[in-house]
């Protein structure tokens, strides 16, 4: 079997919410409830008018409108524009309007590099990404509710994927809430904040105390969002005092860290991180060090640092990832954690292993943490890939390992670790759970699990019946079916019963967790918390069971 390399390497993360590329498909599927009602009531669905869907802020009132029995508000503010002086600065409230603010459009998604989002046909096929207007002013949320009373539902915020980078609160369909918010009559909140250079940027060692909270903003963002759910969610039908934030990828690792940060304690009950997780945030004398190479890059000196405001933001974050680039080139600083990201810098955000003291930050909020089997998935547009032998997987995992480097002369060993573990996988699929380990997730949850929450651990190993069975567990595709939009995101699933059935599962584990901090429900086994000592791991499949610690064997070869 001949391949070719540089291809395959970079078809490793294609389809990954985290850090593939981005497109726009739109579907017309309705939601699954209301696909079931058409017969039986077709009527107007969608409503909106002068007296319809309006609720109101501390910043004044919003109009949104009623979808399918869900009101619906889009755009609200949560944050003022972060352009100009407010660039590198912490989150600023916005400002009160008098008239009726209409909330019936998404609110700017944040700066990124958006050329070429749509090159790759079928990742804008699958994926069907969502994107419109790029800006500054980007701290706006959006909000399903079954209705504007004085209820006390649970409320989900959503944090998006996209690493730190990329990405925003409905890029793809399967982040919409209306589904689950009328399933579980639950309040569903999505936010953008800021990513990259522009929400992660440590100026504090070269720009002194005005900045001392540039590396963070990003950060920060999520935090004033969670802080105007306190505020405003009650107007909305939501219980401020029950708040359970979710992500995926980078959304995963934004939950660890927001769970983490002495700024959100108290606005956080329960917490969800899919498919990135993480126990520590980047060491600050790398991301300072980072701060000097851009001010280098810019030609300034530490008094002129404010220059740095008064850049286009595109323009500065290209001249912030050339420094980064050259920052790894001559620093010789390598690793996940290079680049642009929340910063340890025993502020905002503390230094160490994250939950390492047992009565610490968010020591009684419940976490359940999962992740899929397949997450870096190879061989979607590759069939040759299936034909692949033993040896070519061994000597394709010495380069390359999922979004990390290669296993170099351990990749043999670690390979036949897996093999043993899983002996009816075929090299591909052995490479796959290589690339996919779950190490992360595990490191994760033994840190939690010392503090007094439970913390709950699932493995999503459900395959869609698309691209000749070749596109297995992907990273992103359990999300649809936490939210109950299998039959939305048909790109993902198919459609249909098969993947609606297990939708159902996993919807109601997480309604449930939302309101009681256990995922037990009816149509799952009972689900034990994890320990270290017997890894307890939920496989949500056709058939869900429960094992522990299923691949411990070929993990400790890692």
């Amino acid at each position: 079997m001949k391949t070719n390399r540089r291809n395959f390497f970079q078809t490793m993360g294609v389809g990954a919410a985290g850090f593939g590329l981005a497109s726009s498909f739109p579907l017309t599927a309705c939601a699954n409830d209301a696909e079931k009602d058409k017969n039986e009531n077709d009527e107007q669905v969608l409503f909106i008018g002068d007296d319809i869907a309006i609720a109101d802020t501390v910043y004044g009132k919003v109009k949104g409108f009623i979808l399918r029995g869900i009101y619906q508000f889009r755009g609200i503010p949560y944050g003022a524009d972060t352009g100009g002086k407010n660039r590198f600065m912490p989150p600023q409230r916005p400002e009160k309007w008098d008239d009726i603010r209409p909330a019936v459009w998404w609110g700017n998604t944040a700066p990124q590099i958006m050329d070429n989002r749509y090159a790759n046909a079928y990742s804008s096929f699958v994926d069907h990404w969502n994107y419109d207007d790029v800006s500054e002013d980007c701290l706006k949320l959006n909000v399903w509710t079954p209705a504007i009373d004085a209820n006390k539902r649970p409320v989900l915020v959503w944090l998006h994927g996209g690493g730190y980078t990329n990405g925003n609160g409905i890029e793809q369909d399967g982040y919409m809430g209306e589904n689950l918010s009328r399933k579980g009559d639950v309040v569903f909140v999505s936010i953008n904040h800021r990513l990259g250079p522009i929400g992660f940027s440590d100026l504090s060692g070269v720009g002194g105390e005005k900045y001392k909270d540039s590396g963070n903003v990003g950060a920060l963002d999520m935090v004033a969002a969670l802080e105007w759910v306190k505020e405003n969610i009650a107007n909305f039908g939501g219980d401020p005092d029950n708040v359970t934030i979710m992500g995926q990828s980078g959304g995963g690792a934004k939950v660890c860290t927001l769970a983490a940060m002495p700024k959100a304690a108290g606005l956080i009950h329960k917490a969800v991180p899919l498919s990135g997780s993480t126990t520590q945030a980047m060491n600050q004398n790398v991301s300072q060090r980072l701060g000097e190479y851009i001010l280098k890059e810019a030609g300034l000196k530490s008094s002129e640092i404010d220059k740095l405001q008064e850049m286009p933001w595109k323009d500065y974050i290209l001249l912030a990832n050339k420094a980064s680039q050259k920052f790894r080139e001559e620093g010789g600083e390598t690793g996940f954690r290079m680049g642009f990201a929340p910063v340890a810098d025993g502020i905002n955000i503390p230094k160490g292993t994250f939950y390492s003291e047992e009565n610490g930050i968010s020591a009684t909020v419940p976490m359940i943490i999962c992740s899929t089997f397949h997450e870096w998935g190879m061989a979607r547009t590759m069939p040759e890939l299936e034909n692949m032998t033993e040896e070519e997987a061994k000597s394709m995992l010495k380069e390359r390992a999922g979004f990390r480097g290669g296993l170099g002369d351990k990749a043999p060993a670690v390979y036949d670790a897996y093999a043993k573990v899983f002996p009816d996988a075929t090299p591909i699929e052995i490479m796959t759970l290589v690339a996919s380990n779950r190490k992360g997730v595990v490191d994760t949850a033994t840190a939690k699990s010392k503090q007094p929450a439970p913390v709950y651990v699932a493995w999503f190993g459900w395959e869609p019946p698309l691209f000749d069975n070749r596109m297995r567990a992907f990273h992103c595709l359990d999300i649809c079916f936490w939210f109950y939009n299998t039959d939305l995101m048909l790109t993902h699933t198919g459609g249909g019963a098969r993947s609606r059935k297990l939708s159902e599962k996993m919807s109601d584990a997480l309604l449930a967790f939302m309101r009681t901090g256990n995922p037990n429900c009816e149509g799952l086994p009972e689900w034990p918390k994890f320990t270290a000592e017997k890894g307890e791991t939920m496989i949500l499949n056709d058939v869900c069971d429960v094992k522990n610690d299923p691949d411990r064997e070929g993990r400790m070869m890692l």
